[in-house]
């Protein structure tokens, strides 16, 4: 289970101070897949990367009984100077992963070949993103984080994606930041709206829907 308990996130700014979470109640159970909606600058990935555990609330309760992955494809934590080896080697020194099991699948998943052993500020923006997609997969978690899109790559990878993620791990819980209505819509149980700081919970993905497009 994860729970969010009167999370708040406030920045300092010129003005003053902006508050991009107020008093944000969530609980994520096991295996539950729960989707975020809200429009840009809304602070959706402020929330993501609360529950990641790369940024601390300003004040409220974060309490995670499931390990949590950090946003799919996301590769701003990469070493440049690193290899793509290098950097998964690292990663699976923090997650306590075993690199040896991990590698085989890295270097099958992501098609990368020799350039896995360059340094990773040489690759292009889909090469990183390949790579830090294959090292989520490689190290399990207990719910994975969605923030926006996971569209990386070639169609043929797309749906090598698809498969490792929503067929392979149908029983991880998610959180799933989108604004495609169809990805929500088929993959979500129950969705959220977030707006001016407010986090709103809807009976159904439908409901939650209709109250965004409203705004």
């Amino acid at each position: 289970m994860i729970e969010l308990s009167d999370v708040c996130k406030r920045y300092r700014v010129r003005s003053g101070k902006r508050v991009v979470l107020d008093q944000v109640n969530l609980k994520i159970e096991k295996g539950e897949r729960i989707g975020i909606l809200g429009r840009n600058g809304a602070g959706k990935s402020t929330l993501v990367r609360l529950i990641g555990g790369s940024e601390l609330p300003t004040s409220g309760q974060i309490d995670r009984r499931m390990s949590v992955s950090w946003p799919l494809a996301f590769s701003g934590g990469f070493q440049g100077s690193l290899t793509g080896l290098d950097n998964l080697r690292f990663v699976c020194r923090v997650y306590g992963a075993s690199y040896k099991a991990a590698q085989p699948f890295v270097e099958e998943f992501t098609g990368l070949g020799q350039y896995l052993r360059e340094p990773v500020k040489k690759y292009s923006n889909g090469m990183r993103a390949r790579l830090a997609f294959a090292i989520s997969m490689a190290i399990e978690f207990d719910c994975f984080l969605i923030d926006e899109v996971i569209a990386v790559g070639d169609s043929d990878f797309q749906r090598k994606c698809h498969v490792e993620l929503f067929e392979k791990r149908a029983d991880r819980a998610m959180i799933m930041v989108s604004h495609d209505p169809h990805m929500i819509r088929e993959h979500c149980s129950r969705a959220y709206v977030l707006d001016s700081g407010v986090l709103k919970a809807f009976p159904d993905v439908d409901a939650a829907y209709a109250h965004y497009e409203s705004l």
